[in-house]
């Protein structure tokens, strides 16, 4: 009797993280690879682009201490912080968004598209305009802000069971009412606060310090393999609840804690850039069509979006000449066209 293509057996690749041990197909893992080397060039890239330029050679040596001064200021304290958490903020919100499309067996079912962005908007909009906070309260309200939105989208479409369309339609109606809030709280606000609070609403990563390094690469360092090592259980709750249980997994339960995990890593990144938006509904996608593999690919994933923001920011800096622009328009430009091809795409298949 012959093999058919699914009996096939796959190469896997062990990878081991912070005491961690994950098992990888073979072309997952190459994938991953190539991404992540590919992202280290485009970094290397845009440290040395600037008013002040310098070459990939003297980049390398101002991150190794053999730079001269200037060039080591120039890198180390103006451009580094921006690159890592432009790479932090964009791994978290891809894993966020390959972990709830994954939860709901939706490719819309992302976190700027569900209503945590708006939520988090929302948190964040009360943070400068009512407590009018500093940047850690703006950030906290933000993080507060997205978790309740989630909680409420949850909760009003949770009805004997977690449906991945009444998810993504109740997110959007519950998106769509914390976009009126948000506007009204922008037009009762002064002149210089409705300003601040236009700015943040745009997402960017320009003006980034260590403190938000910390931050962002924490939330990541603790999430992200847990989220990794919760992949075999997503994966068969991707296949159906029923399915789950019979093979053993408590499927509520995993879900809950998907979506917490999920939720407080895209809260902390949004809270840390602002709702940078379409990396969460990109990456994912795009980093299971070069995986090809079942389920959330979650290395995968945060590479993509690692790339796809440190790309994005590249552009906003260096496209249109002194004129910058936020890291959030190159975003939602982008995202919005894979979307458009996306849903063309499938109203032609």
């Amino acid at each position: 009797m012959t093999r058919t293509l699914t009996e096939r057996p796959v190469k896997r690749f062990t990878l081991r993280a912070g005491g961690w041990s994950y098992l990888l197909p073979l072309r997952a893992a190459v994938v991953t690879c190539a991404l992540v080397v590919v992202t280290l060039a485009v970094g290397v890239v845009s440290l040395g682009s600037g008013d002040y330029p310098l070459s990939p050679a003297q980049v390398i040596a101002a991150l190794t201490g053999d730079g001269g001064t200037a060039g080591q200021f120039v890198v180390m304290r103006l451009r580094l912080p921006r690159l890592l958490v432009a790479l932090g903020v964009g791994a978290a919100l891809a894993v966020g968004g390959a972990v709830l499309q994954t939860l709901t067996r939706n490719a819309l079912g992302s976190p700027d598209i569900i209503g945590l962005d708006r939520g988090a908007a929302t948190g964040a909009l009360l943070g400068i305009l009512v407590l009018g906070g500093g940047s850690a309260a703006i950030a906290g309200s933000a993080v507060v802000g997205g978790a309740l939105a989630l909680v409420a989208v949850y909760l009003l479409a949770f009805r004997g069971g977690l449906r991945g369309a009444r998810f993504v339609l109740v997110g959007v109606c519950v998106a769509a009412m914390l976009g009126a809030v948000n506007a009204y709280l922008i037009t009762r606000a002064d002149l210089w606060s409705a300003n601040q609070a236009a700015t943040w609403l745009v997402g960017s990563v320009a003006g980034s310090r260590w403190g938000h390094v910390a931050a962002i690469w924490i939330a990541c360092g603790v999430l992200l393999p847990v989220l990794a090592a919760m992949s075999s259980r997503l994966r068969l709750l991707e296949m159906g609840d029923e399915v789950a249980v019979g093979l053993g997994v408590r499927a509520e339960r995993a879900r809950l804690a998907a979506l917490a995990c999920a939720s407080a890593l895209t809260c902390v990144a949004i809270a840390t850039a602002g709702p940078i938006l379409f990396v969460a509904l990109t990456a994912p996608q795009l980093a299971r069509r070069l995986t090809g593999v079942a389920g959330p690919p979650i290395w995968a994933s945060a590479a993509m979006g690692a790339l796809l923001m440190v790309v994005s920011d590249l552009a906003a800096q260096r496209l249109f000449g002194q004129a910058q622009l936020p890291t959030g328009v190159v975003t939602g430009a982008i995202g919005g066209g894979y979307l458009l091809w996306m849903l063309g795409r499938r109203r032609t298949a």
